[in-house]
């Protein structure tokens, strides 16, 4: 009989907590939006899956979570709190991603910066909150900088940007970095249900009727440079873009030179896959219920779903307000494509004004503000950085 005791006290049913059972729901949530929806399988099918077995309950000192030393998901977490997956992501990025659209088209990557603007309006009101809510613990009376830290990695969450997000949290606020890395891969991954809503209340049929020509050709010596020149310029003026810019334009220059094409598919197919995969469910497993459900979390959330929708607004009226100097018309659908989930936001542009036109192609052309928002966070992201070290 007391082995039986024993053995149950030892058990997962005797540590169960509701905490657990929450987060335990949350995780089967995101694999059924994941299987049965289709938003985004490759991301949230590991988070998802990550948050149920980081909130499988263990008898204390077992040392079998990411956050306990020794455990085989801590020594997988290392690359999330080290800042390694996030650029090995870029490379892979970089080595998919077709930068024509954005070279034949330069006017259009000023979408691609006014889509940042969610990231400096939320680190204001990250600012704001912290300062009247102490009980949202993002400030510390002994380090002034902890708030503002804080601040700037909860704002980058506007950009879209996951490996960007993950990457700014674990240098400048690493207590944050589950709670701010879930949230960007969450509403990346809802791209399609957060904005068209916001797309059709910002623009009118009219709007989203208009047609843009094809992006002109663009010659493989301009799509070589482009990658080579884009990083001295990036790095130049901010040099703490480099581990982020450097991959992402190495990648691409892998894929473009026409000489490295087993290179250019390693990168594009089973590295940021396995990284993916690790990242994912690690940053899942890091969502402990102790850790995660508290006040800061829910604001962090709320915050991150402000910058998301502020960004795609920025992109859009920034669109509007170019159409009124210019001939050459812009579809303000096209300035939601601004934030830095690719290619989920170009495709939810394209979709939207489908649905008004079906003739209607604007795919190339909201590709050009989508890669140049991935450009425009991780600029951002290195201001922050210099700022704020």
């Amino acid at each position: 009989m007391e082995w039986l005791i024993g053995f149950f006290e030892a058990s997962g049913i005797a540590h169960l907590a509701w905490g657990n059972l929450l987060m335990i729901v949350v995780g089967c949530v995101f694999v059924y939006l994941a299987i049965a929806r289709g938003f985004e399988p490759l991301l949230l099918v590991p988070i998802g899956f990550g948050i149920i077995l980081g909130n499988m309950p263990f008898e204390p000192g077992m040392g079998q979570g990411v956050y306990d030393q020794g455990s085989v998901l801590n020594y997988i977490y290392f690359g999330v709190i080290t800042g390694i997956f996030p650029p090995l992501i870029f490379l892979g990025i970089g080595a998919m991603t077709d930068f024509s659209a954005l070279i034949a088209q330069p006017r259009l990557i000023l979408l691609g910066a006014a889509a940042q603007l969610g990231i400096f309006f939320t680190l204001i009101m990250a600012i704001v909150l912290g300062q009247y809510f102490p009980f949202l613990d993002l400030a510390d009376p002994n380090d002034p900088l902890r708030l503002l830290r804080a601040a700037a990695a909860i704002g980058i969450i506007g950009g879209a940007d996951g490996p960007t997000a993950i990457f700014i949290a674990s240098r400048l606020a690493p207590d944050l970095l589950g709670t701010i890395a879930v949230s960007a891969y969450s509403y990346m991954a809802l791209v399609p249900v957060i904005q068209p809503p916001i797309m059709r209340l910002l623009t009118s049929r009219e709007e989203r009727l208009i047609r843009m020509p094809p992006p002109a050709e663009i010659s493989r010596t301009q799509r070589i440079l482009f990658p080579i020149i884009g990083l001295i310029v990036c790095v130049l003026i901010v040099p703490d873009t480099l581990p982020l810019l450097g991959m992402l334009f190495f990648g691409n220059l892998l894929k473009e030179s026409g000489v490295t094409e087993r290179l250019a598919r390693t990168a594009r197919s089973a590295l940021i896959d396995s990284v993916t995969i690790m990242l994912g469910l690690t940053v899942g497993a890091s969502t402990q219920a102790s850790n995660f459900l508290t006040p800061r979390s829910i604001a962090v959330f709320a915050l991150g779903a402000c910058a998301f929708a502020i960004s795609t607004a920025g992109g859009i009226v920034f669109a509007k307000l170019y159409n009124l100097f210019t001939r050459n018309k812009i579809n303000p659908l096209i300035g939601a494509a601004g934030v830095s989930a690719v290619p989920m936001s170009a495709r939810v542009a394209h979709t939207v004004a489908q649905a008004e036109d079906p003739q209607n192609f604007l795919i190339w052309q909201a590709m050009c503000p989508n890669v140049a928002g991935v450009i425009g966070s991780a600029v951002a992201a290195g201001v922050l950085l210099v700022i704020l070290r």
